[in-house]
C-alpha cells in the first residue's frame, strides 16, 4: 500500500510541477507583453508631445508672418 501511495504522490507532484511551470511561463509572457505595451505607450506619448510642439511652432510662425 505504501508503494501505491508513493506512486500516486509522484504522479500528483509531477502534475503539480507541470501546472506550476505552465503558470510561471504564462506569467512571464504576460509580464513581457505588458512591458512592451508600456514602452509603446510611452513612446507614443513622447512622439505625440513632440508633434504637438512642432505644430504649435508652425502655427506661431504662420501667425507672425501674416500681415
Amino acid at each position: 500500500m505504501t508503494e501505491s501511495i508513493s506512486k500516486n504522490r509522484e504522479r500528483a507532484e509531477a502534475a503539480f510541477s507541470l501546472t506550476q511551470t505552465q503558470h510561471l511561463s504564462r506569467s512571464r509572457a504576460v509580464s513581457e507583453i505588458d512591458a512592451v505595451a508600456t514602452a509603446r505607450d510611452e513612446k507614443t506619448a513622447r512622439l505625440r508631445a513632440l508633434r504637438l510642439e512642432q505644430d504649435a511652432i508652425a502655427l506661431a510662425r504662420v501667425a507672425n508672418t501674416k500681415p
